[in-house]
């Protein structure tokens, strides 16, 4: 039972890792921004 929930939590660790890394290689500069790029921190630059 707990090799199954380290195995979960391991893939879901694992793919946002991946998720990560694969919008910061595209150049996004706020990775899952919730106001659609239009944040203080982006000034609107948040897509590619």
């Amino acid at each position: 039972m707990d090799l199954i929930i380290v195995f979960l939590l391991s893939a879901i660790l694992g793919g946002a890792g991946y998720a990560i890394h694969r919008s910061k290689k595209s150049g996004r500069k706020c990775i899952g921004c919730p106001s659609g790029g239009g944040c203080a921190g982006c000034s609107g630059s948040c897509g590619k």
